[in-house]
């Protein structure tokens, strides 16, 4: 519960002013965004009586700061971590894991979710004959790892946090039904490059995220070699891009009069309208920009503009 404490200011006739309070000195950017954060994570756990979290841990640096959060917000003993590798998580990512849970003292499993996905590949096969794969078989493995979280958090009350950065929601970088699931989205307004700054200030702090957590190239490994610039553009291409056409409204012409290269900007903003249902299917997550996806920024899932 919260306690409220009054203090009368009131000075009598002739008595000398009070003493001015001390000023703060000024946060750093990136300390009091993850304050922010902190804070806004901590609020909706508390006062929507959640004690325990459960998150999905992939050796990437996006479940990464939100475990880091998640301990920082609620303590390490109420944090639960998940490794759910299949066939092509690769070593480094296992162990990244593993090394962040030690460095975080918070309980640690591995579920492979790799029968369960044979297994649904096997139960489809005669669905799929013909069909070279693709994506769906992809997707596949993130529904799987979305279904495991659930049932933990079904068999022990505990709330799944998504992982997901603002950079992915914008552009629908994500699966449906699996890495988009959870409770609560700690970084739905952060994008992926602040994330690596968050990751970094962070560790000034106590260095508890490993070096190669924050080196390596990012991937979801579905599939063989996968790195996100094969998608996407570098973010440090999409998110100048993403911050103009989101937070300041600026329209694409606008968007390639400030030097963005054209053909990147046109595909940007696609990706962008084109993801308007799967924002709408998102968890909440805490507003730390100037506009976050939500009342801030409404637009239609269907319509006829384009």
């Amino acid at each position: 519960s919260e306690e409220v404490e009054a203090t009368d200011t009131r000075r009598s006739a002739g008595e000398a002013p009070l003493p001015a309070p001390p000023v703060a000195a000024a946060l750093d950017p990136d300390e009091e965004i993850y304050r922010a954060i902190v804070l806004g994570t901590r609020d909706y756990l508390v006062k929507n009586d959640f004690a325990e979290v459960v998150i999905g841990l992939s050796g990437g640096i996006d479940s990464t700061l939100v475990a880091v959060i998640a301990v920082d917000a609620s303590g390490a003993e109420n944090v639960h971590g998940v490794s759910m590798p299949s066939r092509y998580s690769s070593d480094h990512s296992r162990s990244d894991a593993a090394l962040l849970a030690e460095n975080l003292g918070i309980d640690y499993r591995t579920i492979a979710i790799e029968p369960a996905h044979a297994a649904a590949l096997e139960m489809l096969s005669p669905s799929f004959d013909g069909r070279d794969p693709d994506l769906t078989e992809e997707n596949l493995q993130s529904r799987l790892r979305g279904l495991t979280l659930m049932a933990l958090s079904n068999k022990f009350g505990w709330i799944v946090l998504s992982t997901g950065n603002k950079s992915e929601v914008a552009v629908g970088y994500a699966t449906l039904y699996g890495d988009t699931i959870g409770g609560y989205s700690v970084l739905k307004d952060v994008y992926k490059t602040r994330v690596y700054d968050l990751c970094r200030w962070r560790n000034t702090q106590g260095h508890v995220i490993p070096e190669g957590v924050i080196t390596k190239s990012p991937s979801a490994e579905l599939r063989p070699d996968q790195r996100d610039d094969q998608s996407l553009p570098p973010y440090d291409v999409l998110d100048p891009i993403l911050e103009g056409y989101i937070e300041h409204d600026r329209t694409v012409g606008e968007l390639i009069a400030h030097g963005h290269d054209p053909e990147t900007v046109r595909r940007v903003a696609r990706l962008v309208d084109g993801a308007e249902y799967k924002r709408r299917q998102s968890p909440i997550g805490v507003k730390v920009s100037a506009k976050a996806f939500g009342k801030d920024r409404r637009l239609p899932i269907t319509n006829g503009y384009r």
